[in-house]
């Protein structure tokens, strides 16, 4: 196939910008359907004419259909969609792309989707499903899976189809973290995960973050010590990857907690751990969960991060060399291998 492509480059140089157009416009319109040509336009930052000119000819080639509600993709234009991808990553470099960021952080794996989720919300989605997809392929029966909160993490539990694969598994969430949005909290995450895969769970009801009286205080409690002890032998991880003072705004951190992460240029966080470009640990929140030791013992921990602006702090975290598989998205992908 590579051959193929490169010989399609040479003969019609063009052709790689037509496919890529044409590819994100089949995907927007898939991930907003009905759409008006208005709307697709302003999505995909074209001229209304240009995007009316675009749906014109897909129309003419069977892949979508302008209804009264919008425009909408026809059953070829799905199956085209789903279909085309391995190709479209081919095209781009991808394998390439995955080899580099595989080498550079010694991983064991490295998973790139098309497209950029800092401006194509349907690319966090296409995130979700690949991480769905890479952890069927690793559930064994009577597996334990613990997974933290976050935007990126609640896209694999949206994008998770149901089935039985994860029958005698048990879904844990990472850490508590009660206090932020209900969606994307790792209790909500993971009870959602489970049900769908058909799996048990056990949820953590604890704020993020605590006092040290409070942690200690909370940590003898007999169903959260007995919740902790599953967390402790889980076998997968998965897990998202922050900007350090996004999260820590989030978390409502004080003034001098601030202070203490500009001072020591924090770049990343995971885990309520806050990381500078090298991955030096800067601040760590007191939290209930897992620890950043703790994952040195685990198999196979999933890094899930996705979007252009999150390259530095993929860079930051991976420095320490905790997680040994990234999903990422080709903005992240392409801005890490730039800044190394």
């Amino acid at each position: 196939m590579q051959k193929l492509i490169e010989l399609q480059q040479k003969i019609c140089p063009d052709l790689i910008a037509v496919i890529d157009r044409r590819y994100h416009l089949l995907h927007t319109i898939h991930y907003y359907q009905p759409i008006g040509r208005r709307s697709l336009a302003m999505q995909l930052t074209l001229k209304e004419r240009e995007a009316r000119s675009e749906i014109d000819k897909l129309a003419q080639l069977g892949l979508v259909e302008a209804t009264p509600k919008g425009v909408m993709l026809t059953v070829m234009g799905q199956m085209l969609v789903d279909d085309f991808t391995p190709y479209f990553e081919e095209l781009r470099g991808f394998r390439d792309l995955e080899i580099k960021i595989k080498q550079t952080f010694d991983l064991e794996r490295v998973i790139i989707t098309p497209g950029d989720s800092d401006t194509d919300p349907w690319v966090k989605d296409e995130l979700g499903k690949r991480a769905v997809s890479f952890l069927q392929s690793q559930l064994n029966n009577k597996q334990t899976v613990a997974v933290t909160g976050g935007t990126s993490m609640a896209a694999v539990a949206k994008m998770m189809a149901p089935t039985d694969l994860g029958k005698g598994s048990m879904f844990v969430p990472a850490r508590g973290g009660l206090g932020e949005r209900v969606e994307n909290q790792a209790n909500t995450i993971c009870a959602e995960m489970a049900n769908k895969m058909k799996g048990d769970y056990r949820l953590l009801y604890v704020p993020d973050p605590l006092s040290e009286e409070t942690y200690h205080s909370i940590i003898e409690e007999p169903g959260v010590k007995e919740t902790l002890h599953i967390i402790k032998q889980a076998n997968i991880v998965m897990h998202g990857i922050g900007d350090a003072f996004t999260m820590a705004k989030r978390r409502k951190a004080e003034k001098n907690v601030l202070e203490k992460l500009e001072s020591g240029k924090a770049v990343s966080e995971a885990f309520g751990y806050y990381f500078d470009q090298n991955g030096r640990i800067v601040h760590k929140v007191r939290t209930v969960g897992m620890q950043l030791e703790d994952l040195s013992h685990i198999k196979t921990v999933v890094a899930i991060a996705g979007g252009h602006s999150k390259a530095k702090a993929i860079q930051s975290y991976f420095r320490q060399g905790k997680s040994n598989v990234l999903i990422t998205d080709e903005g992240a992908a392409t801005a890490l291998i730039k800044d190394l």
